[in-house]
Formats: C-alpha cells, sequence, structure tokens
C-alpha cells in the first residue's frame, strides 16, 4: 500500500533525500532507497509498504527477547517487508531481502486484532520496523489510545528526530547491538555503530524500557576486549540494562560454523562484571535464562525455554524476598 512518507526533502523538483535513517539516500524519480520500500514518485518520497504485512502471530514476550518488560504476556507480533541494513547472517533475511507474499491491514484493523486475540500490546518484529515507520507511527498512536502497548524490536538504525517521534508511543524496545568492531559494521553491516548507540542512550533517556541483544560469530565479533568495551558502555547508562547474548548458527550468506557454547560462556562470564542481568540465548540452558535478583540472590523469573515461573515476582515487578526492581510492568 503506498503513502506518502512523512521523513524525506527535496533537492529540487525532481529529487528527493529520505531522512530517516542514516543512510540518507538522494533518490531519482523512480529509484528505490536501499531500504526498497521508499521510492521517488515524481519528486515526491513515497513509502511502499504501509499496511503491508508479511507475519502475524501470538508469541511470548520473552521470544523478542524481552525477559523485564511484563514477563509471561503472549504478544500480537507483525512484521512487513525490507530492511536498512545488510546483515549477511540475517535470521528473517526471506521478508527482509527477498519478496514474499503480503496482507493489507490499517492500522485500525490490527488494534482490533490485537484486542480480540488479547494481546495486551503490539510488537513490530521480526524485519526491521524503522522502514515500517509511517504505519508503526499510525498504529502505536491508536493502540495506545486503547491502552494497548507497543513493543520495537530493531536495529536501531534511525535518524533523531524521527526516534523521538516514534517514542513518544513505544513503551519497549529489544535493540541490536551487532558489535564493537566498527569495521564489522560498517563493512558487513552496512551502517555505523554510533548511531544504534545513540538509539540506545536515547530511548533510555525518554524513559522506554530498553533491553539489548548482540549476536555473537566467531571470528567476526567475538574478540574479548571489544565486547567487554560494550559491556563497560552499556552498564555507563545503566547497569540493570538487561543484555541477550545470543548464539549464532549459518543462514542467509554465512556459513561459519555456530559459536562455540564454551565461549559464549566465557563472554556470559565477562559481562556479569558489569551489568546486572546478562542472557545466554540459542542456547536453551535455565541457567543462562532464570533472572536473579542482584540484590538479594533471590530467583525471581525461572525460565525453561519460554515457560516462565514468576513465582519470585510480585505483581508491580519486586523480588518477592527484598523489594528491588526487576521488571516493567504496564
Amino acid at each position: 500500500m503506498k503513502k506518502m512518507a512523512l521523513q524525506f526533502k527535496n533537492l529540487d523538483e525532481q529529487t528527493v533525500r529520505c531522512t530517516l535513517c542514516p543512510h540518507k539516500c538522494v533518490l531519482k524519480p523512480g529509484q528505490k532507497g536501499l531500504c526498497g520500500v521508499r521510492v521517488n514518485e515524481r519528486g515526491m518520497l513515497v513509502t511502499l509498504n504501509y499496511g503491508e504485512v508479511s507475519a502475524m502471530s501470538m508469541d511470548p514476550i520473552e521470544k523478542k527477547p524481552l525477559f523485564h518488560f511484563n514477563p509471561g504476556d503472549k504478544i500480537l507480533s507483525v512484521s512487513t517487508i525490507g530492511c536498512n541494513l545488510r546483515c549477511p547472517f540475517c535470521q528473517n533475511w526471506e521478508i527482509a531481502h527477498d519478496r514474499v507474499q503480503t496482507r493489507k491491514v490499517t492500522p485500525d484493523q490490527l488494534v482490533k486484532i490485537a484486542l480480540e486475540r488479547g494481546s495486551r500490546g503490539i510488537a513490530y518484529t521480526y524485519n526491521e520496523p524503522i522502514i515500517w515507520f509511517e504505519f508503526v507511527l499510525d498504529t502505536s498512536r491508536i493502540a495506545s489510545k486503547e491502552g494497548l502497548y507497543n513493543v520495537l524490536v530493531t536495529n536501531g538504525y534511525i535518524e533523531k528526530e524521527p526516534l523521538k517521534l516514534l517514542l513518544q508511543s513505544i513503551h519497549a524496545m529489544n535493540i541490536d547491538l551487532k558489535g564493537w568492531n566498527d569495521e564489522f559494521y560498517l563493512k558487513e553491516i552496512g551502517g555505523k555503530k554510533e548511531v544504534v548507540m545513540n538509539t540506545i542512550e536515547t530511548a533510555y533517556r525518554s524513559g522506554i524500557h530498553v533491553e539489548v541483544t548482540t549476536l555473537v560469530i566467531p571470528g567476526k565479533n567475538d574478540d574479548l576486549e571489544e565486547l567487554e568495551e560494550e559491556f563497560k558502555w552499556l552498564a555507563s547508562i545503566d547497569k540493570n540494562i538487561p543484555l541477550h547474548l545470543s548464539r549464532y548458527f549459518p543462514n542467509y550468506k554465512y556459513t561459519i560454523p555456530p559459536t562455540p557454547v564454551e565461549k559464549l560462556k566465557e563472554i556470559y562470564r565477562i559481562a556479569k562484571k558489569y551489568l546486572n542481568f546478562v542472557y545466554i540465548g540459542n542456547l536453551w540452558e535455565e541457567e543462562y535464562e532464570t533472572t536473579v535478583c542482584p540484590k538479594c540472590g533471590n530467583v525471581v523469573i525461572r525460565r525453561r525455554g519460554y515457560e516462565v515461573d514468576k513465582s519470585g515476582m510480585t505483581e508491580e515487578g519486586e523480588c518477592s524476598k527484598c523489594g528491588f526492581q526487576i521488571a516493567k510492568i504496564f
């Protein structure tokens, strides 16, 4: 579905510059941006994916992954097509970089579906929701008015002004920080690490619940000294920001063998020196998914896959023994 894009500038009567993300694509008539879903039509920037839904399902919120925001919830999760980065290890490359069938859904219809399915929120996920900007903005505003929360699962590659606008109706984010190696970010992913760092800090300072995911890829972003700098930086914002260290498996263009389990556990131990809440994803070991209170050591949330036992947490998201705030409850 076509709709006028909100973030662009006219350079002349025919040429436009997209201002949604730092690529700032300059487009002549008929040209598409790097994301594949924004096109110059007669000197105006048009988004091609407004209301185009490629996938929709009810997921555990832990799958996003969000471990400290309404733990145990099931949330309506939706995606579109396209992406503004070029990760050669993409886990959802079919919808991010290929063409798939979509169904047309209006913001009002999506909110109605969420309510009918008993979801307390909507997650914009699977592919990159930032390039779905206009639809996410419209839907999240309506959802908020209906008492639903909004979740972004994102690469964080967005300009400051559209980010601030979007954050007005977003309640939680999981942001991919794809490592601490600048060359890896620039050459293999096609972006700058500093942009994502700004998104993390801006969202956190705006009162949004933020969790961070780093997919650990052997030989690419698994240098221990570099990762330690990442952990130090996150802790400088808040040592209670949850970090998900995700195990890599071969996908899309990468055939590198999976991340060694012992290497992941070593990285986990380093991260725990700086951050209170660190988890290992794609490993499915209870020890590395369970939430322990950093103040008193109480097991607050025990996870076995997507089975969640919250018996150590109060309804307000506090540790039941000492009252330490563990989770944000919408």
